[in-house]
């Protein structure tokens, strides 16, 4: 896999911290003279990074106005609902840093045509980019990223149909484990970037890590081993209880 910057913190309040430093190091500058794509990761993991991010500390580091805001993947809910990825980062870090409405690009989970709605959201890059539809996958400035106990990422699932993917940017992925489909960037995306930053936490975590970044495994097995960036810069937060399974 694509070298990365590992970086171990004692705890989740210190790993989340180290991330949300990673966050604004990487797109700071940029967004003072430029349009700035982000897309966020949901869960619970980045929930107390994001309110590092809008609090006073990090707030003012970083040009809100120029930042574009996409998500990674997203569950099959309304935006209201507990479970969505929307609702907890817009609760935690959009809301309070007050952003445009024009500058956030949510997934439409509540579709009921969910393939159509991955279309809608392809359409919807390409034109917060600037670039064509089914040309080379736009390139996000960061994608923040997390990591399951059974190995996956956004929603790119162990053993399911969106690993094969390499043409389209957004997909339905069907996750029979979970009895369920949901809408996930693909790799062609994710590794365009020019930082993918995972924030990993928790001993649930410990033996995923170490497939991750075991010298021998399949994609398949543990999709976030497929997350390998082109031409930039994969760095992951862990705090000590992820890390335990690590060698060195």
């Amino acid at each position: 896999m694509t070298a990365a910057r590992v970086h171990v913190a004692r705890d989740h309040e210190a790993a989340s911290r180290a991330a949300a430093e990673e966050f604004v190091r990487q797109i700071a500058d940029r967004s003072r003279n430029a349009t700035t794509f982000v897309a966020l990761s949901g869960g619970s993991t980045p929930k107390r990074m994001y309110q590092m991010l809008a609090g006073d500390e990090f707030r003012p580091m970083v040009t809100w106005g120029q930042v574009h805001f996409f998500w990674s993947d997203e569950r099959p809910v309304p935006p209201t609902d507990p479970d969505s990825n929307y609702r907890m980062a817009s609760e935690a870090l959009l809301q309070p840093l007050g952003i445009a409405p024009g500058q956030i690009h949510r997934m439409r989970g509540e579709d009921l045509d969910l393939p159509a709605a991955a279309r809608a959201y392809e359409e919807e890059m390409a034109r917060a980019f600037g670039v064509q539809w089914k040309s080379h996958p736009p390139r996000f400035d960061l994608v923040l990223l997390g990591l399951g106990a059974d190995g996956h990422t956004a929603s790119l699932f162990p053993r399911t149909v969106a690993l094969q993917e390499r043409r389209h940017w957004v997909v339905a992925n069907p996750v029979p484990q979970l009895r369920t489909t949901r809408l996930t960037m693909t790799y062609p995306v994710l590794n365009a970037a020019r930082c993918v930053l995972f924030l990993v936490t928790g001993r649930d975590k410990a033996e995923a890590v170490a497939r991750v970044f075991s010298p021998t495994g399949a994609v398949e097995e543990v999709p976030a081993r497929g997350v390998c960036p082109h031409d930039g810069e994969l760095v992951w937060f862990l705090d000590e209880a992820a890390a335990r399974r690590l060698d060195g």
